[in-house]
């Protein structure tokens, strides 16, 4: 299949001179030469992406400003944990552990939590999830209840679970499927503290899968002879009525996003799709706090339902062909063959920090080749999904548009916003973005669970999103997507950052006499403001979610110009106005609104509108020639149609700048 490679472009100002991929890139040459005797091998330290959305996260938790110093010890301290989770053996040592991990290449699921943090916090979450081994079985003295002591690969110690009964019946010396050197996941689980000196133990939950091994006889009879009879075309409603219960053997191909049910919005409803092997489909359905259930698979992986409730959908509120569908009922026990997850080998280079900034070329979707002629070369490993697309979140470079490819799957993007949209007739949460860097642009949908929930995201403004998917459409267009209810999403606008301007390792200041119409990358300048004038002053409502304009409808709705939806209890007073920036080498005129415009004038609006119109004045002359520190970047066209969106070509004709944050210097 054909697809239309990306169109490059050439900026006037290489994205080489953005201080906060040069931050990003020593950061991570920094790690890098920790793990590695050279500081060249980028491919034994933390990727690039891991890098850059860990420094946003101490950026956003730290907003008043960070220095080198922080953001390098808070990355140095992430990176040595991780590691030392993913190399830690744990002090178990059984043939089981230990074919299993080299057989079974297996990634940890979200929320994973190892047991020597639990001991360390003395706490979990309730949606914590443990990947335990069974290390014993024994009777508390004196009582029937069965405990299980647990550890896991990561961990030196171990810890007491209490099982629930509904699991008695498979507890047995030898032959029984909970055994010594089982594997199991559980979530739900409540922490017990003890004073003195016991031990904290983990509380019964309902909350737990078996996991089963096909290369394992007893577990391969296991399947054979209680979850292969039955099919979901075998299902009678009648037989079910009569209490006959079904075992069913099925992939789980797809779990659906938490779902809200009643006028209340306190029932919540997850939709798993299984298909089993005769290739007929059905939704296993979990409700509430079942749905920590549902944090225990992943796509890909086979699970057996022992007698799952079976009800018909109308029952359940949703429509299917089959009429019917499955839940997790009292009798229900849930056993799990995980997904193994296929690897491909990547070729990539040993790069320097200066060529990080410069683009790969990829030229399928299994091999990288560099374009450096004679550079050193080394290997490393990707995921490959049940969908045969490729796991890019430990790739260890940056990837830039020009690399995208199909099959192509939790990877990052850094550019420049140059279209911001929706399509004809779309839904309230999704949305067209149109990100652009020095390689070629593309059109990213944005999918939000419930409405847009990025914050305010201009045209202009410089982004960075991760989780993203790429594919290639029948017609051969290469196009990409980011689902707000998948794991590790983001999507962070740069330019109206807090911390950027008060953050020198961050920035480096620049002259206005260096800001070029060809730029497209956000600057921050020292400027002395001219006088705003009060008639020049435009003071508008907007949306608070996105920060864009509301326009009030003939019938008195407001609606908002971006997300077309009512805000009627969701809009705040905005200034906006053009304001005339100079320094030593130039003055230019800059568009100013929304924060940015607030922290010029050092008013709220609501406040400014309550002071007599001669005050007004009087204050807008007061903060004539104040000195601020701003970051300013183009403010460019936002035609809001699709067609528009896929113009690679865009309007650069206008010159005029926009404030995106500004601080004021004391």
């Amino acid at each position: 299949m054909e697809i239309d490679e990306p169109k490059s472009v050439n900026f006037h100002v290489d994205e080489a001179e953005d201080s906060f991929l040069q931050f990003v890139a020593s950061a991570q040459s920094m790690l890098a030469a920790g793990e590695s005797d050279t500081e060249k091998d980028l491919s034994k330290g933390p990727p690039w992406s891991w890098v850059c959305t860990q420094i946003l996260a101490t950026c956003k938790a730290y907003s008043s400003g960070v220095t080198s110093a922080i953001l390098l010890s808070d990355l140095h301290q992430a990176w040595q944990e991780q590691s030392r989770a993913e190399s830690s053996k744990g002090k178990l040592n059984y043939n089981i552990t230990r074919n299993r991990r080299q057989k079974q290449n297996r990634s940890r699921l979200q929320n994973t939590v190892m047991i020597d943090s639990i001991y360390e916090k003395k706490f979990l979450p309730l949606e914590g999830v443990l990947e335990a081994i069974i290390v014993n079985i024994f009777l508390l003295p004196g009582t029937s209840c069965y405990m299980l002591c647990l550890g896991d690969s990561w961990s030196s110690k171990t810890i007491d679970l209490y099982l629930h009964q509904k699991f008695y019946d498979l507890v047995q010396p030898e032959r029984g499927v909970l055994r010594n050197g089982r594997e199991i996941r559980l979530t739900g689980c409540r922490l017990r503290n003890t004073t003195g000196s016991g031990q904290p133990r983990l509380l019964p939950t309902e909350h737990l899968v078996i996991l089963l091994d096909e290369d394992q006889d007893d577990d391969l009879m296991l399947l054979g002879a209680q979850f292969c009879s039955d099919s979901f075309v075998s299902i009678s409603l009648d037989a079910v009525k009569a209490g006959h219960g079904y075992c069913f053997f099925a992939r789980v191909e797809k779990i659906g996003a938490i779902e809200v049910q009643g006028q209340s919005g306190r029932l919540k409803r997850r939709q798993i799709f299984i298909t089993d092997n005769c290739g007929s489909s059905l939704e296993f359905i979990v409700w509430d706090e079942q749905i920590l259930l549902s944090n225990l698979f992943s796509e890909g992986s086979w699970i057996a339902l022992e007698k799952p409730f079976i009800a018909q959908d109308s029952d359940c509120g949703i429509g299917t062909s089959a009429g019917i569908c499955l839940e997790y009922g009292s009798a229900t026990r849930l056993y799990c063959v995980p997904y193994v997850y296929h690897e491909e080998e990547v070729i990539l280079p040993s790069q320097n920090l200066t060529q990080l900034t410069r683009p790969l070329n990829i030229s399928n979707c299994t091999t990288l080749e560099c374009g450096f002629q004679g550079a050193r070369t080394s290997q490393v490993l990707l995921r490959c999904d049940s969908q045969g697309s490729l796991d890019f979140s430990n790739f260890p470079f940056r990837l830039f548009v020009v690399d995208l490819r199909d099959k192509m799957s939790k990877f990052s993007l850094y550019g420049v916003v140059t279209f911001l949209g929706r399509t004809i007739d779309s839904s309230n949460s999704i949305f067209l973005l149109k990100i652009e860097d020095s390689t070629g642009s593309i059109i990213i949908k944005l999918n939000f669970n419930k409405e847009w929930s990025a914050g305010m995201i201009c045209c202009g403004d410089t982004v960075f999103l991760s989780g993203l998917a790429c594919y290639a459409t029948s017609e051969g267009r290469l196009e990409c997507s980011w689902h707000e209810s998948n794991g590790d999403t983001s999507i962070t606008n740069i330019s109206q950052l807090p911390a950027l301007l008060n953050s020198s390792c961050l920035h480096h200041i620049s002259s206005l006499s260096s800001l070029s119409s060809q730029m497209n990358s956000t600057q921050v300048c020292r400027v002395l403001i001219e006088r705003v004038e009060l008639h020049q002053l435009n003071i508008e409502l907007s949306h608070s979610h996105c920060g864009h304009s509301v326009n009030e409808e003939p019938d008195g709705l407001p609606i908002c110009s971006f997300c077309l939806c009512v805000c009627d209890r969701e809009v705040t007073p905005s200034f906006s106005f053009t304001v005339k920036l100079k320094d030593d080498s130039m003055e230019l005129s800059a568009y100013c609104s929304g924060q940015s415009a607030a922290e010029l004038l050092q008013v709220f609006p609501n406040e400014f509108c309550t002071w007599p119109e001669d005050e007004q004045a009087m204050y807008l002359y007061t903060i004539e020639n104040d000195e601020f520190i701003v970051a300013i970047c183009k403010n460019m066209c936002n035609n809001n149609n699709y067609q528009e969106a896929h113009n690679t070509n865009p309007d650069s004709s206008r010159t005029t700048w926009r404030i995106t944050r500004a601080l004021k210097c004391e």
